[in-house]
C-alpha cells in the first residue's frame, strides 16, 4: 500500500484495518474517510517507531502498570469493594479471556492486547515529545532578546517611493522570467498530480408519466382507506413510510396543507397531494384539545436491567415501582415535598438537584410514555409512568396554547422512475458519449440542452465530486495512465449516468506557468519597479531624494522589533529590521519593501531598561510554544520522510 522510510505497509493488513475503521464509523461513512483514518494512523506509527528505535525509547513495566490503573480505575469490574483500582481483579480478567482464548473465543483477548499496545504506544509518544519540548525549553537569554523585541522602540523619519507610482504597462514580465521564478523557488510552487475533468449528467428522474402513474396507484386507496378499521395495519400494509401514531397540531403540519387539514371532517380522505417526490393522502381520525408546550418535573427511579441504567444499579422492577409508588403518595399529601425527595431519590442527575424541573418542552420531545402522560392529562396531575428510563413521578406544572389536535394517517407512496424512464435515460446517455467523441464535448451539450460541468485540480485519492458526490471510479480512470487527456467514459451513479471527459492531466512537479501566473508577476513586476525607482535615485540624503521625487518624507514613532508595522506604509520587517541596525541620526541606503522603496533615517532610540529576572517572559513564551510543539515535530519529521504512497492504485 505504501513505502515509509523503508518500511512497507502490506495491502492486506491495510485494508483490513479500513474496514474495521469503516464498520466503527457506520454505514453510511465514505471508503475514503476510513482510508484516511487509517493512512494518519499508520503513517504516525511507522514514523514515531523508527524515532524510538533510533533513541532507544522503551516503555517500562511500571509506567505500562500505571497508565493500565489510570485507564482502568473508573470501570467497576476492576474495583475492589472500596470502589478503588484492584490489580487483583485486572490479573484474574486477562486470565479469563486468556482462558476463553484458548477454546477459539479470542475476541476479548484480541481486544485486550490491542488496549495494551496502543496504551504502551502512548507511553512513548509522550515520554518522545517530553525530550523534544525539553530541547526546547526557552532560555533566559531568549526571554531577555524577546522581552526587547516587545519593549525596545524607535522614532524614524522615513521615505517610501511607491511601486504604484510606475504604471504596469510600462513593466513587462515574460513567461521565461515566471517560469525562472518558479524553479529558483521551487518548494513554493510544487503540486501533487492532478486532472481536470467535465461532465454531463443524466439523471434517473421520474417522467410526468410517472408523476400520474403514481398518483392514479395512491387514488385507488382511497376508498378503502376511508373505511379501514384497523387504520394503523392498513396504512403499513400500503405505504412506503410506516405508521406514526402521534398527535399533531398545526405548526407540525406542512404550512401548504395545515389549513385543510385541520378543516377537514373526520374520516374524509385529503388528497391526493405532492409532497418532494412522493404522493400522499391523509385521514384524519381523531381530534381533541391539546397544549402546544407544557412544565413539568419528574424523580427518576431506576432498576436493574435497564439498559440506561448504570451497572451499578441493582434494584429490582418491582422494589423501583413500590418506591415510585410510596413517592407518590407522600406527594399527593403534601405537593412541597416534591423538591426534597427529588433531590434525595431521583437518579436524574440533570436536574434533581432542582426539584427535578424539566422546563417547557413540546409535544414529540421526550419518549412516548412520558410524553402520552403529559400531554393527555391536565395541569398539577401528579403520576407514575414507566420508560426505557425507569419509573417516573411526573408533576404537570403548566400548559400552554390548548388547542385543536389531530390524529392522521397518512399513506405515502414514492414517486419512481419507470421502466421505460430508466432505459430512455440509459439510450440518451450512450448517444451522448458515443457523439461527444468525434466532436466537442462543451458544444455537443450545448446544443442538446444540457450543461458541461468542468472540475478542477482533482487529487489522486480525491473521492468527492462536485455536482455528482462520492466517485472513486471517475478519479481512478482520470488517473489511469492509459487515459489520454480527450478521452470519454460513461459512469454509472446513485440516480443515473455521467458522462465525462478528461480535459488535462498535471503530473506532479511544478505548478505550469499559467497558474502561477497570478502570484508570481506582481513579485517580478516589483522587482522590475524597484530596479527603475533605484535608477532614478542619486542622492543618499533622505530629504533631497523626497524632493526629486515630488515626495515628502514622514515620521512613525515608538515602532517595535516584535511588531514590524509602521503607521501609513503598512507591515514593512525588512524596513524595520534595517532601522534597528542604524545608530541615531544614521540615515540607511535604498531598501526593496514591500509596497515600495523605502529610506530611513532613526530619530530616536528608547531602549527598555533591563530586568533582574526574565523567567516571567521565558514562563510566557514556553505556553505558547507547548501548545504546538507536538504537531509541528511530528509535521517536520513527516515533512522529512521518505514516502512512497500506493493508495491510489487500491481505492
Amino acid at each position: 500500500m505504501a513505502t515509509i522510510n523503508g518500511v512497507d505497509l502490506p495491502r492486506e493488513d491495510f485494508m483490513k484495518k479500513v474496514e474495521t475503521v469503516q464498520r466503527s464509523l457506520g454505514p453510511n461513512a465514505p471508503t475514503n474517510q476510513a482510508m484516511n483514518i487509517v493512512w494518519d494512523r499508520e503513517l504516525k506509527r511507522v514514523i514515531l517507531e523508527e524515532q524510538y528505535e533510533s533513541l532507544g525509547l522503551t516503555a517500562e513495566i511500571a509506567q505500562i502498570s500505571n497508565s493500565l490503573k489510570t485507564a482502568l480505575s473508573a470501570n467497576p469490574a476492576f474495583q475492589n469493594e472500596l470502589g478503588a483500582f484492584s490489580d487483583l481483579k485486572m490479573q484474574e480478567y486477562i486470565a479469563s479471556i486468556k482462558a476463553a482464548a484458548e477454546t477459539g473465543n479470542t475476541q476479548a483477548y484480541s481486544a485486550w492486547l490491542d488496549f495494551e499496545n496502543n496504551t504502551v504506544n502512548n507511553i512513548l509518544e509522550n515520554n518522545y515529545f517530553n525530550l523534544v519540548k525539553g530541547g526546547l525549553i526557552t532560555t533566559l537569554a531568549d526571554a531577555k532578546q524577546d522581552y526587547h523585541f516587545q519593549n525596545d522602540n524607535i522614532n524614524i523619519e522615513f521615505l517610501e517611493i511607491p511601486y504604484a507610482q510606475i504604471s504596469d504597462s510600462d513593466v513587462v514580465v515574460t513567461d521565461k522570467e515566471i517560469e525562472k521564478y518558479i524553479k529558483a523557488n521551487s518548494k513554493d510552487y510544487e503540486v501533487a498530480p492532478q486532472v481536470d475533468i467535465q461532465y454531463v449528467s443524466f439523471s434517473e428522474n421520474p417522467s410526468e408519466e410517472d408523476n400520474e402513474i403514481a398518483k392514479l396507484e395512491i387514488s385507488k386507496l382511497i376508498t378503502d382507506f376511508a373505511t379501514a378499521d384497523d387504520i394503523s395495519e392498513f396504512v403499513n400494509v400500503n405505504s412506503d413510510v410506516t405508521y406514526s401514531d402521534r398527535w399533531y397540531l398545526k405548526n407540525d403540519l406542512p404550512d401548504e396543507i395545515a389549513d385543510d387539514i385541520m378543516a377537514q371532517n373526520l374520516n374524509v380522505i385529503y388528497g391526493p397531494f405532492k409532497d418532494n417526490e412522493t404522493y400522499n393522502i391523509a385521514r384524519i381520525f381523531e381530534t381533541k384539545k391539546m397544549a402546544d408546550s407544557a412544565k413539568a418535573k419528574h424523580i427518576l427511579i431506576r432498576f436493574a436491567g435497564l439498559s440506561s441504567a448504570p451497572q451499578d444499579v441493582v434494584r429490582t422492577k418491582e422494589s423501583a415501582k413500590k418506591l415510585a409508588d410510596s413517592l407518590l403518595k407522600v406527594i399527593k399529601r403534601n405537593t412541597k415535598k416534591y423538591d426534597a425527595l427529588a433531590a434525595q431519590y431521583s437518579e436524574d442527575l440533570s436536574n434533581k438537584d432542582i426539584g427535578g424541573d424539566l422546563g417547557y418542552f413540546s409535544p414529540g420531545r421526550m419518549v412516548k410514555p412520558f410524553n402520552d402522560y403529559i400531554f393527555d392529562n391536565k395541569t398539577g396531575d401528579i403520576g407514575v409512568v414507566e420508560t426505557d428510563y425507569g419509573f417516573h413521578v411526573i408533576e404537570i406544572e403548566d400548559q400552554k396554547n390548548i388547542q385543536k389536535a389531530v390524529k392522521v394517517a397518512l399513506i405515502v407512496k414514492k414517486i419512481e422512475a419507470s421502466e421505460k424512464t430508466i432505459n430512455d435515460v440509459f439510450s440518451k446517455a450512450t448517444k451522448f458519449e458515443i457523439a461527444a467523441k468525434d466532436v466537442d464535448f462543451s458544444e455537443l451539450a450545448n446544443e442538446q440542452g444540457l450543461s458541461a460541468s468542468p472540475v478542477n485540480k482533482i487529487g489522486e485519492l480525491d473521492a468527492n465530486i462536485p455536482g455528482v458526490g462520492e466517485n472513486r471510479s471517475i478519479v481512478t480512470w482520470a488517473f489511469n495512465e492509459e487515459t489520454n487527456v480527450g478521452d470519454i467514459k460513461r459512469v454509472n451513479t446513485t440516480n443515473g449516468y455521467v458522462i465525462v471527459q478528461l480535459t488535462r492531466r498535471n503530473p506532479k512537479g511544478l505548478k505550469s506557468i499559467a497558474e502561477s501566473s497570478a502570484t508570481v508577476t506582481p513579485i517580478l513586476r516589483n522587482q522590475k519597479k524597484a530596479k527603475l525607482i533605484r535608477a532614478s535615485v542619486s542622492s543618499a540624503d533622505i530629504k533631497e531624494v523626497a524632493s526629486s521625487q515630488n515626495l515628502s518624507t514622514k515620521t512613525a514613532n515608538a515602532i517595535t522589533m516584535a511588531n514590524p508595522t509602521i503607521a501609513g506604509a503598512g507591515t514593512e520587517p525588512k524596513v524595520i529590521g534595517t532601522a534597528f541596525g542604524l545608530n541615531i541620526g544614521d540615515t540607511s541606503s535604498l531598501i526593496d519593501g514591500v509596497k515600495g522603496v523605502f529610506m530611513v533615517k532613526v530619530t530616536a532610540v528608547n531602549n527598555a531598561p533591563d530586568l533582574q529576572d526574565y523567567s516571567a517572559f521565558a514562563n510566557q513564551l514556553n505556553a505558547g510554544s507547548a501548545v504546538s510543539i507536538d504537531t509541528d515535530a511530528f509535521n517536520a519529521l513527516k515533512n522529512n520522510a521518505d514516502i512512497e504512497d500506493n493508495r491510489a492504485a487500491f481505492y
